[in-house]
């Protein structure tokens, strides 16, 4: 079949607005040859996330064409009950604790922007973690643009990059001060005493560091 492109070959446009309703949240507009979406609100933050949802419904319209029967309101019904476990999570209140898996650096520039979009914050405190096989340079170059404090800790892999070295790192590519963990917990210790009512704390850099955090704050006692 041929390659076809959202807002080229088939039409695709989104908005960021802001309801009381909905908080902060970008609206999607899809037309194909069989459906119209109209002003579809994304339930998931950040604008590559609304690109991500016109692909989606986008696809919908090739599954048409190859005899499948979806109807355009079980589209808007599924649509809305999305959920995206580990992607701009917020897993606690006081202190407000998101959690994101972005692993590469197109996608904590994506978290970083989309934290600033949707989730307002007086200062963000940052605990990182990564392995060793990622682009750890391009990760840390992202960090700086919107991290006003970084801890950095290992992840819950063989693979895991240690603390130290990302610190080092991101010292000379940033030249920005920063700490180390040597565990998730003793990086969250470190980061309570950093923030005050407003703040907002973000764990990101591994998928493996979301799970082992959605693991501490699940369990029966708050690590912090």
């Amino acid at each position: 079949s041929p390659l076809r492109f959202t807002g080229k070959d088939i039409d695709f446009s989104y908005r960021f607005e802001s309801s009381r309703r909905l908080g902060p949240h970008n609206r999607v507009c899809v037309t194909t040859e069989s459906s119209k979406f109209e002003h579809l609100p994304v339930p998931a933050f950040g604008a590559h996330q609304a690109v991500n949802c016109g692909l989606a419904l986008a696809l919908l319209d090739c599954l048409k064409g190859q005899g499948y029967e979806i109807e355009d309101d079980q589209a808007v019904a599924g649509l809305a009950k999305t959920k995206l476990p580990g992607r701009m999570e917020i897993i606690h209140e006081n202190p407000r604790v998101l959690v994101d898996g972005a692993h590469n650096a197109d996608s904590i520039r994506a978290f970083i922007h989309a934290t600033g979009q949707h989730v307002p914050y007086d200062s963000m405190v940052v605990i990182f973690g990564c392995c060793e096989d990622k682009d750890v340079e391009g990760m840390l170059q992202q960090l700086r643009y919107g991290a006003d404090k970084v801890i950095f800790t290992r992840v819950n892999s063989p693979r895991s990059i240690y603390p130290d070295e990302l610190a080092q790192l991101y010292t000379e590519i940033c030249g920005k001060m920063c700490q180390t963990a040597n565990t998730l917990g003793d990086a969250l210790q470190i980061a309570k005493t950093a923030v005050s009512t407003g703040d907002l704390i973000c764990i990101t850099g591994s998928f493996y560091l979301v799970g082992e955090a959605k693991q501490l704050f699940n369990g029966k006692g708050v690590p912090i």
